[in-house]
């Protein structure tokens, strides 16, 4: 059994995992495991470049996570960081700022690196089970991209592209400098538009349309996987694994975007962080669905995080 610690830091997010890991079983057992919404790609869209404002949040954030590891004794620490640092011109601010606080360096990966991680953290625990059919196609859709990944005991073909719920939404959601409340027609469909061309590049190289199993991860699928469900306030262990339809699916995506920000903020599983991107994310989910004519989709709690976690364990 070995204690360590997996630090995710994507466009919107950041979290934490601390957890014992036995490698025998294949199980990790959770100590700790908590997000902040830093925003850290803010802007980056626009400007190539971090935020003074987003960097800050984000080294906040680290500060509190720093202690929490020492608390927990920690052995091993494994930091990555995702799409918005990875497009930034000034990264190596980041870079110095994490290293000062969590000392260790953090790893600016890949898209491919992060649909690795990614699949490894959702489908693990999947192993054996005899009603979900593989291959899997397992979407991570965060801030400022999405993993696309085919596999089954292990990765087949992986791609990342630049449509994450952040990233779109700032890009087509808003207007004069605000995210328009609701969003019109004709930005939808722009949003729907850049959906569709990246989903016809994954195409190129992963076979979406012959996985079996839809597995979702991240922000976006579990709060659609929560209003869903009808849930009183977010509750991990009811999400994790639950079956989403996509008649589902489609009908809180239509939802989502006709309301207004203080309605959207009012849904009970809602964190305050993602109100206001979560319409995209919703057409990001349902894009995919409509491709691939999956009639449901897994939700996992288990992701990229779980991966990092795993890749240090030994």
């Amino acid at each position: 059994m070995t204690r360590v610690a997996a630090v995710d830091c994507g466009t919107n997010s950041i979290r934490l995992l601390v957890a014992d890991a036995d490698p025998a079983t294949g199980r990790l057992t959770d100590l700790d495991r908590r997000m902040e919404i830093v925003r850290l790609g803010q802007g980056v869209d626009r400007t190539g470049r971090l935020a003074p404002e987003a960097l800050e949040r984000t080294f906040a954030a680290c500060r509190q996570y720093a202690a929490i590891v020492k608390e927990h004794g920690a052995e091993r620490l494994r930091f990555l960081a995702t799409s918005a640092s990875r497009d930034a011109e000034n990264r190596a601010d980041f870079v110095a700022g994490v290293r000062e606080i969590l000392g260790v360096e953090p790893e600016v990966i890949t898209g491919a690196q992060e649909a690795e991680f990614s699949f490894t953290g959702a489908t693990r625990e999947l192993t054996g089970r005899t009603d979900l059919a593989t291959p899997y196609l397992v979407v991570d859709i965060g801030g400022g991209s999405t993993e696309f990944v085919v596999g089954d005991r292990g990765v087949r073909a992986a791609r990342s592209l630049d449509i994450g719920c952040v990233r779109m939404t700032e890009r087509h959601l808003v207007h004069e400098g605000r995210i328009t409340d609701p969003p019109t027609e004709a930005q939808i469909a722009a949003v729907q538009g850049d959906i569709e061309a990246a989903l016809d590049e994954a195409e190129r190289t992963v076979p979406l349309r012959e996985a079996r199993t839809l597995v979702g991860l991240a922000g976006s699928v579990t709060t659609l996987a929560g209003i869903a469900l009808d849930l009183p306030a977010y509750d991990s262990a009811v999400i994790h694994h639950s079956r989403i339809s996509y008649a589902q699916v489609d009908a809180i995506t239509d939802r989502l975007l006709r309301a207004t920000h203080a309605e959207r903020a009012a849904v009970p599983v809602m964190h305050p962080g993602r109100a206001d991107v979560i319409g995209a994310g919703a057409l990001i989910l349902r894009g995919i669905m409509d491709r691939c004519g999956a009639t449901e989709v897994v939700v996992s709690e288990h992701d990229i995080l779980d991966g990092i976690a795993w890749s240090v364990a030994g």
